[in-house]
């Protein structure tokens, strides 16, 4: 794992100088938080997506400047660019799995699949879950697979038994959740075509937000009206789709406020905003603080 020293902030990259490798990578949590302490209780994002399977251990996890409890069979899903970092409690056991999108998703119909699994930049939760008991045994029956083809000397077919171990522990992940949903509130849809829109909106504005798109625009490339798209985030979220594309953009700001040398202009600026000014109203107008105001409170 390579890293570029661009920013403040590291940035870590999966197999980058070894294209011939998977872009796939699995660790023992406890050895590769004793190797890679230094790095991993400070904040730092990847370019890739990052499972977390907590099996024993209890403490603090930070993603995007809010911290989450970890406890035994905690699960955390780490999107590329969130910024995240490890307590210092190295007594944790469990498993860590890296892989980048085009690992997993080469088609659409394999995007469809990707999006399905609604465990990365959920719109409607954080980014972890609890997997509870009785599932243990058939996650680290993949696990266990995966650590075999990986040792294979074999590269034939490779790639391609990782990706269909890695879609079955994430299945099974996906399903152990599910049933919790359901069992809070037997109401609650697990992933209908609502749910699903919602999912891609989120994702669309992900790739988009530094572009400046409007509604209309969002609206026009999920193939929906304005209304319907307004419609779809209120029921779903009680926001509008604007409050979300704002939401976005002040998340960036933040991350780059903080962990870019970048000054509070060219942050503006990255985040597509020509007026400095501007941009500081904006923020402050969402925030209820300043960009100035807001990376004191915060260091």
């Amino acid at each position: 794992m390579a890293k570029e020293k661009t920013n403040i902030i590291n940035e870590y990259h999966l197999n980058r100088h070894e294209p011939d490798k998977p872009q796939f990578a699995l660790h023992d949590l406890h050895e590769y938080l004793k190797t890679n302490q230094c790095q991993a209780i400070k904040p730092h994002i990847h370019s890739f997506y990052q499972v977390i399977w907590f099996k024993k251990g209890m403490g603090k996890h930070s993603v995007d400047f809010k911290e989450y409890d970890v406890f035994d069979n905690a699960i955390f899903f780490v999107a590329p660019n969130q910024v995240h970092y490890f307590d210092e409690n190295t007594d944790y056991g469990g498993v860590l799995i890296h892989f980048n999108e085009l690992f997993l998703v080469q088609d659409q119909s394999q995007m469809e699949f990707f999006l399905n699994h609604n465990l990365f930049n959920n719109p409607y939760q954080q980014p972890s879950c609890c997997i509870g008991t009785g599932i243990d045994d058939i996650l680290d029956k993949y696990v266990s697979q995966m650590k075999q083809e990986l040792a294979n000397e074999s590269s034939f077919g490779k790639e391609l038994i990782l990706k269909n171990y890695l879609q079955s522990f994430l299945i099974q992940i996906q399903r152990r959740k599910n049933e919790f949903e359901k069992s809070a509130d037997p109401s609650f849809p697990i992933m209908d075509e609502k749910r699903m829109q919602l999912v891609k909106f989120a994702t669309l504005i992900d790739e988009n937000y530094k572009k400046g798109y409007s509604v209309a625009e969002y609206a026009r490339l999920l193939h929906i009206s304005s209304r319907s798209l307004s419609d779809l985030t209120q029921q779903q979220l009680n926001k509008t789709p604007s409050q979300m594309i704002q939401e976005r953009i002040i998340l960036e700001a933040q991350r780059l406020l903080l962990y870019s040398n970048l000054n509070i202009n060219q942050v503006g600026y990255r985040l597509g905003f020509d007026d400095a000014s501007y941009f500081v109203k904006y923020f402050k107008k969402y925030t209820g603080v300043s960009p100035s105001e807001f990376k004191k409170s915060v260091s």
